[in-house]
């Protein structure tokens, strides 16, 4: 039995070799297990900006003040699909990284063959992008297939001229920026390689590109519209955090992120062979052409270099980088895969595997030594279920309606509404400017509930609302050795006539 046992080894091998998307499906797969599974584990709360995309997902509003909205509706529709809040976030943004997986596979295998595709997939595991944050599923996330997406069909357009190509690098381009609008950046890049391009220029003498173009245009046309509504609020919000960026980051911060973020890449590199000097005695493929290498190298570290200087001067890019790095692993095999063999594409497998397990392995007993062992009070140990079923239990015991709105301090206040059955809205920063779908009337008919930590040391914003309101506090268990949170609650009850102002001059999201 065991000299079938290693008899059948090589020859399952061999059929994954001959089948590589079957290896891509077993990635994806690990992937997606294992990211969704510990994660949902050990973490009590989401993570901090899913949180925020829950409460902003149920306004169904095109922009808010931070970002256009599609990964808050993919979120809410999470949540009508599956009723839970503990875990169909983390499986969502595993989706989302695995159709990555797959776009980037694609682009690869048009431009150097389906193995080593696989072996530019298989790197990609062991870029931090990939792995540690990806619980945290957020705008960089819900944009990143789409900048795959963007890479692959601007290739294949180019390089095939197929009207229905166009059509859908139109329709996936204007689809990028409902997840973010740094989309544009990636456009912009790929823009100016189809002017530098021969082969891909000539197709401008064909209508289809024009056509791509109108299409991603009727597109992106609402946002424009909104974002010219709300005052280009969204840039405004952007320059702020520039600003805090500057003030509390070292000039080499977020490039020094950045690189920390691909320095395991040479580890796999060396560990699988690759960098070895000598070609692989396997049978030799032709190298991808030099446009080719262009392309990979443009589209897939242009955008990166630029944010990594702007960000010495102007502090822009401190969370942008996830998204940026979907093509290293390409480029490196489009540059060093004639040393490619079966023997260092077996060891780019198990190495891709094991960062998968071991890393988000590591992530779980991480978080939950932190909360419980260390008593480091983060995003994902608030008990949220605990919160939001006493915040409606203080609600129904002082009014007999439901609870429509929470408000106060904004983190607090999100998880007070995040799991109450009754599905409040967020009256984010209590300025209707940022939550626009909080007005006056609501307010007069619906009454708010008003949360923040006990100690927390309120604005003038905040103690105008809460002035004059009984306070109840209550004790919240979220860690084996730390002492238990203190949470306050106040309640706006329905029919108040008057309501503090706006503060003056422009919002301020921070």
């Amino acid at each position: 039995m065991a000299a079938a046992a290693e008899g059948n080894a090589p020859s399952i091998w061999n059929g994954l070799i001959r089948h590589p998307w079957r290896l891509l499906a077993l990635l994806c797969l690990t992937q997606i297990a294992c990211w969704t599974v510990m994660p949902a584990l050990v973490n009590v709360g989401p993570p901090y900006d899913v949180v925020e995309g829950f409460m902003w997902g149920r306004e169904w509003v095109l922009l808010t003040y931070k970002h256009p909205q599609l990964p808050c509706w993919l979120l809410e529709i999470s949540h009508l699909l599956t009723g839970s809040f503990r875990w169909p976030q983390y499986m969502l943004s595993q989706l989302l990284v695995s159709t990555t997986f797959v776009l980037v596979y694609l682009l690869a295998r048009d431009i150097m063959g389906s193995t080593r595709a696989l072996a530019a997939v298989l790197l990609m595991p062991s870029i931090y992008f990939f792995g540690w944050p990806t619980p945290q599923f957020n705008h960089d996330y819900a944009q990143m297939p789409f900048w795959a997406g963007i890479s692959w069909l601007l290739w294949r357009a180019a390089r095939d001229g197929r009207p229905g190509l166009w059509l859908a690098l139109g329709v996936v381009s204007g689809m990028g920026l409902y997840a973010k609008f740094s989309t544009a950046l990636l456009l912009v890049f790929g823009g100016i390689w189809l002017l530098y391009d021969s082969r891909a220029r000539s197709r401008l003498a064909t209508p289809w590109p024009w056509l791509g173009l109108a299409v991603f245009l009727g597109i992106a046309a609402p946002l424009a519209v909104e974002l010219f509504r709300l005052d280009f609020l969204p840039l405004t919000y952007a320059a702020h955090r520039n600003e805090w960026v500057l003030a509390h980051r070292a000039r080499l911060y977020y490039i020094g992120v950045q690189l920390a973020g691909l320095s395991a890449v040479p580890v796999v590199l060396a560990l699988s062979g690759l960098l070895r000097r000598r070609a692989s005695p396997a049978q030799p493929q032709p190298a991808p052409e030099r446009r080719a290498i262009i392309y990979l190298a443009w589209m897939g570290l242009g955008p990166a270099l630029l944010i990594m200087i702007a960000s010495l001067l102007t502090g822009t890019g401190e969370s942008w980088g996830a998204t940026m790095y979907n093509l290293v692993g390409a480029l490196v095999i489009a540059l060093l895969g004639h040393r490619l063999g079966a023997k260092e594409l077996r060891r780019l497998t198990v190495l891709a595997l094991l960062c998968v397990v071991a890393v988000s392995s590591a992530y779980a007993v991480t978080r939950w030594t932190g909360c419980n062992v260390r008593g480091r009070l983060q995003p994902m140990c608030w008990p949220a279920q605990s919160i939001s079923r006493t915040a409606e239990t203080i609600w129904h015991e002082a009014v007999p309606g439901p609870l429509g709105i929470v408000g106060g301090e904004d983190g607090v206040a999100r998880l007070a509404g995040l799991e109450a059955a009754d599905q409040p809205s967020i009256f984010t920063a209590l300025d209707r400017r940022l939550a626009p779908w909080i007005t006056d009337q609501r307010l007069r008919d619906q009454g708010m509930l008003l949360v923040w930590p006990k100690g927390w040391p309120l604005t003038p914003r905040q103690l105008a609302w809460t002035e004059g309101l009984p306070v109840k506090t209550v004790s919240f268990d979220w860690s084996l050795r730390a002492p238990p949170l203190e949470i306050n609650f106040a309640v706006i009850p329905p029919g108040r006539s008057s309501f503090p102002a706006d503060p003056p001059g422009p919002p301020d999201p921070e």
